[in-house]
C-alpha cells in the first residue's frame, strides 16, 4: 500500500511541475523510468504480476498513442507530402535491419544468426511516446513532424511481422505459422489497415451524427475515441491482421471526418494517453531495468550506441537520398528515432519462445536500449529541435518546408494582411 501511495503522491507532484520540466532537457520518460527503478530499489513496489501489468500497459498505452498521434496529422497535406514517410518506411526500415543484423552479427559473435536478426528487429521501431518532445515542438516545421509521427506509428505494427518471424527461427523448434509466412505478412499488412481506417470513418460519422442530435456530450466523447481504437486493434487481432497498424489507420480515418470538429476528443484523450504512457515506463523502470543494467556488457552497450549513433542514421540518410529532404532533415530524422515501447513490448512478446537464456538476453538488451535512448534523445530534444529550426529557417532549406496548397490558417491570415496592405 505504501509503494502505490508513493508513486500517487510522486505524480501529483510531477504534474505541478510538469510544464516547466517540458521546456527543459527533462523528459516524462526519463523521469518515470528513473523513479521506477528507484521504486525497485526500495522494495515498494510488489513483484508479483508486475511484468504482466507491464505487457498489458504497454501494449494499451501504445495503441492509445497510435490512435491518437495519427487522428491529429493533416491527411491532405500528408497526402500531398508523403515522400519522406514512405521513404524511411519503404527503404529506411529495411535497411535498418539489415544494418542492425550486421553490427549484431560482429558485436555478438557467439549469438546465433536468427536472435541477431530478432534483436535487430525489435531495435528497429521507434516509439511515439519517446518522440512527442520533438513532434510536438511547434519550433520545427508541421512537414517534418508529420513525418516523424508517421513514421513512428506505421514502423511498430511493419517490423511486428518481421520480429515474429525472427523469434520463430530463433525458437528451439521453429514453426511457421498457418499458410505460411508469406500469408501471414500479407494478412498482418493489409487486413490491419483496412479493419482499422473502416472503423475510424465509421466511428467518426456515428460521432459527428451523435453530436449534431445532440445524442451525447463532451463528457462521453474521449471514452468512446479510446473504446473505438481498442476496438480496431482486436477487430484486426481477430482476423489475423496487426492490430497496431489497425489503430493507427483508425485514427487516421478518424481524424479526416472529425478534425477541427470534437477538439475535446483530443483533450480527453490525450491526458489519458499520457497517463499510460507514465505508467508504462514506471513499471519498466521499477520491473526490468534494473535486471537489464546488472546484465548490461561492454558488448551490448555497444550494439544499442551502434543502433543509436550509426545504424538508423545511416539508413534514414540513404533512405531519403534522391528527395527534396536537406542534409539536415535527413541528419534529423536519423537521430530522432528513439526506442520505447514498442522495442520494450515486442523483447516481452517473444521472450517465452526462446531459450531461457537467450529469452533473458534479448529481453535485457531491448530493455538497456530503452532506458539509454530515453536518456540521450530526451537530453537532446529541446536542443535539437531548436537547432533544427534554425537551419531550416534559412534561404537554403526553407523550400521545401513549403505546403503545396496555401491552406493553412496562417497562409491565409498572411494573405489578409498583403491585401490590406495593398489597399
Amino acid at each position: 500500500m505504501l509503494g502505490y501511495l508513493t508513486i500517487a503522491g510522486f505524480l501529483v507532484g510531477f504534474c505541478m511541475i510538469a510544464n516547466r520540466l517540458a521546456a527543459s532537457v527533462v523528459t516524462a520518460p526519463m523521469v518515470f523510468l528513473g523513479f521506477g527503478a528507484l521504486i525497485a530499489a526500495t522494495g515498494l513496489l510488489p513483484e508479483a504480476g508486475s511484468e504482466e501489468t507491464l505487457h498489458l500497459l504497454a501494449e494499451v498505452a501504445l495503441i492509445v498513442l497510435l490512435f491518437l498521434d495519427a487522428a491529429q496529422i493533416d491527411q491532405a497535406a500528408l497526402l500531398k507530402r508523403s515522400v519522406w514517410p514512405a521513404r524511411m518506411l519503404a527503404i529506411g526500415l529495411p535497411l535498418g535491419f539489415l544494418f542492425g543484423t550486421a553490427v549484431g552479427w560482429i558485436l555478438l559473435p557467439g549469438w546465433p544468426l536468427a536472435a541477431v536478426a530478432l534483436i535487430a528487429a525489435i531495435l528497429v521501431p521507434t516509439d511515439a511516446a519517446l518522440g512527442q518532445p520533438v513532434v510536438t515542438n511547434k519550433d520545427v516545421p508541421e512537414r517534418p513532424r508529420r513525418a516523424l509521427t508517421v513514421e513512428s506509428g506505421l514502423n511498430d505494427g511493419l517490423a511486428l511481422p518481421l520480429v515474429l518471424l525472427m523469434a520463430a527461427l530463433a525458437a528451439p523448434a521453429a514453426m511457421a505459422p498457418e499458410g505460411g509466412w508469406l500469408l501471414f505478412v500479407l494478412k498482418q499488412l493489409t487486413l490491419g489497415p483496412a479493419v482499422g481506417l473502416a472503423m475510424g470513418l465509421l466511428g467518426g460519422t456515428v460521432l459527428l451524427w451523435a453530436k449534431r442530435t445532440a445524442a451525447t456530450s463532451d463528457i462521453y466523447e474521449g471514452i468512446g475515441a479510446l473504446a473505438l481504437a481498442a476496438s480496431a486493434y482486436l477487430g484486426a487481432e481477430m482476423i489475423g491482421g496487426n492490430g497496431f497498424i489497425s489503430a493507427f489507420t483508425a485514427g487516421l480515418g478518424f481524424g479526416a471526418i472529425v478534425r477541427g470538429r470534437c477538439a475535446f476528443v483530443f483533450e480527453f484523450t490525450e491526458g489519458e494517453g499520457q497517463l499510460l504512457s507514465w505508467g508504462a515506463f514506471l513499471l519498466l523502470g521499477a520491473v526490468l531495468v534494473p535486471e537489464a543494467v546488472a546484465h548490461l556488457t561492454l558488448e551490448g552497450l555497444a550494439l544499442i550506441l551502434m543502433s543509436l549513433f550509426v545504424v538508423r542514421p545511416l539508413a534514414i540518410w540513404i533512405a531519403l537520398l534522391g528527395s527534396d529532404a536537406a542534409p539536415a532533415t535527413r541528419f534529423f530524422f536519423g537521430w530522432f528515432g528513439p526506442r520505447g515501447l514498442a522495442t520494450a513490448l515486442f523483447a516481452l512478446l517473444v521472450v517465452d519462445q526462446l531459450d531461457v537464456g537467450l529469452g533473458e538476453d534479448v529481453l535485457n538488451l531491448a530493455v538497456n536500449a530503452v532506458w539509454i535512448s530515453a536518456l540521450l534523445h530526451g537530453l537532446t530534444a529541446a536542443p535539437g529541435a531548436r537547432w533544427y529550426a534554425r537551419r531550416v529557417s534559412d534561404m537554403g532549406e526553407s523550400a521545401e518546408m513549403m505546403p503545396v496548397e496555401p491552406t493553412t490558417e496562417a497562409f491565409r491570415q498572411r494573405m489578409a494582411e498583403g491585401k490590406a496592405t495593398e489597399n
